[in-house]
C-alpha cells in the first residue's frame, strides 16, 4: 500500500479516537517512506494520546532532524516534554518552535508554564495549584489534523517496554552512568542516541530489521551536553553525565526508587575516611599492608600455576583469551595457548605429559 493512503488511512484513525491503529498505520507508512518529516511529527501526536510520551519525543526528534524549520515538531516534542516534567527541554524545543511560528501563542502560553515549573523545582516560587492548570488550545493553525488538549500537571508516566533484541546493562559512577547496549556489526550511521533532562533515547534502525528502541525514563536527571556514546564493534557505550552526584537505585526512574543517596566525592588526591565505632585506625595502612601481603603469598604446586593463568588470563585481550579458553577445552585440558591465528582455524588436539596416554571414555 503506497504511504499516502497508509497515511490517509491513520489520520481518520486518529480522528476517531482509534489512536494505537493510528500509531500502526503511520509506522507502516514510515516504513515505506522513512524520510518523511510529516509522518513522524504525526505519530508523535498519536504517541501523546497514548501516553507514550518518550516515543513521541523520539519522532519529534526525528521530524526535526528531517525537517528543521516544521513548528509541530518542536510543538509536540514540548507537549512531550513536559509531560515527562522535562521543562528545560520542554522550553528550548518550544523557544525554536516561537520562533518558526511568530504568531501561535500557544508556544508562549507553554513556556510560561515551563518557566513556572522551572522556578517551583528551583525553590523560587510556591507549587501551583493542580486544581487551575494552564489548558492550551490546540486545535488552532494546524491543518488536518488537531492537537490534543493538554493540562499541563506533574502527572508521572509509565514507559512502555522496549524491545529486547538487544541486552543492556549499566555500571555507575559519582559523576556519570555508562550504559552498554551489545549490538554487534552494527554501523554507526544506523544507531541514532538522543539525551534529554531525564530522557535516553537509543534507535537502531537495521534495513530489513525490526526497529530497535530503548527510550527509559532515567532514575536522575543528566546533562545532556556532557554526555557522549560511541559505536564499537560489538556494542554501543554510552556515557551519561549525571546533574547530580547521587547513587542511582535502578537505571530507569520508579516510584519506589524514591529515596536518593548522594554520594561524597572527595576534592584533589584526598582519600575517604572512614567511621570507627570505638577506635581510630589507619586504614589507608591497613589497605597498603593487606595488598602486600596479597602480592607477596608465596604459592605451589596447582595453587601457583592455576594463579598464573588466572593473572595472564585477566590482563589479555580478547583473542588471547578466546585462545586460551578454546585450547583448554577441546585438548580436555593438556594444552593453554595464547596464539588465536595458530589455534582458532583447527580444532586443538590433546598433548597429555610424557609417560601418559589419553583416552576416550566411552557412556
Amino acid at each position: 500500500m503506497a504511504s499516502s493512503d497508509l497515511e490517509t488511512r491513520a489520520k481518520e484513525a486518529f480522528i476517531d479516537d482509534h489512536f494505537e491503529l493510528a500509531v500502526d498505520l503511520y509506522s507502516q507508512a514510515i516504513s515505506v517512506s522513512p524520510t518523511n518529516a510529516e509522518l513522524f511529527a504525526d505519530r508523535a501526536q498519536a504517541n501523546i494520546k497514548l501516553n507514550n510520551f518518550t516515543e513521541a519525543v523520539a519522532d519529534a526528534n526525528k521530524a526535526i532532524e528531517l525537517d528543521p524549520s516544521m513548528p509541530k515538531a518542536y510543538f509536540r516534542k514540548g507537549l512531550a516534554c513536559i509531560k515527562l516534567e522535562e521543562y528545560q527541554t520542554a522550553k528550548t524545543a518550544l523557544e525554536v518552535g516561537a520562533s518558526l511560528a511568530p504568531g501561535d501563542s500557544r508556544f508562549n502560553n507553554l513556556i510560561k508554564e515551563c518557566d513556572q515549573r522551572i522556578a517551583e523545582e528551583n525553590g523560587v516560587l510556591p507549587n501551583k495549584s493542580p486544581e487551575a492548570p494552564i489548558v492550551v488550545d490546540t486545535t488552532a493553525a494546524i491543518p488536518k489534523v488537531a492537537e490534543p488538549a493538554i493540562s499541563i500537571s506533574n502527572q508521572t508516566t509509565s514507559l512502555s517496554s522496549a524491545k529486547s533484541k538487544y541486552r543492556h546493562e549499566y555500571y555507575q559512577k559519582p559523576e556519570q552512568v555508562v550504559v552498554t547496549i551489545f549490538a554487534k556489526g552494527i554501523p554507526a550511521k544506523n544507531v541514532t542516541v538522543d539525551f534529554g533532562e531525564q530522557i535516553l533515547s537509543v534507535t537502531i534502525d537495521v534495513p530489513g530489521e525490526d526497529t530497535y528502541t530503548f527510550q527509559p525514563r532515567l532514575f536522575g536527571k543528566i546533562i545532556p551536553a556532557n554526555c557522549r556514546y560511541e559505536v564499537l564493534s560489538t556494542k554501543i557505550e554510552i556515557c551519561l553525565a549525571k546533574a547530580e552526584a547521587i547513587h542511582w537505585a535502578s537505571l530507569e526512574y520508579s516510584r519506589d526508587n524514591v529515596a536518593l543517596q548522594r554520594i561524597n566525592v572527595s576534592s584533589g588526591s584526598q582519600r575517604p575516611t572512614y567511621p570507627s565505632s570505638r577506635a581510630t585506625k589507619d586504614w589507608d595502612k591497613l589497605e597498603a599492608q593487606m595488598k602486600k601481603e596479597e602480592k607477596d603469598e608465596k604459592l605451589d604446586g596447582d595453587a601457583a600455576l592455576n594463579k598464573f593463568f588466572r593473572d595472564i588470563y585477566k590482563d589479555a585481550d580478547e583473542d588471547t583469551r578466546r585462545a586460551m579458553m578454546k585450547s583448554f577445552v577441546e585438548s580436555n585440558g593438556t594444552v593453554l595457548s595464547t596464539n588465536w591465528k595458530e589455534v582458532g582455524a583447527k580444532k586443538v588436539e590433546g598433548s597429555p605429559p610424557d609417560g601418559m596416554e589419553m583416552k576416550k571414555w566411552e557412556y
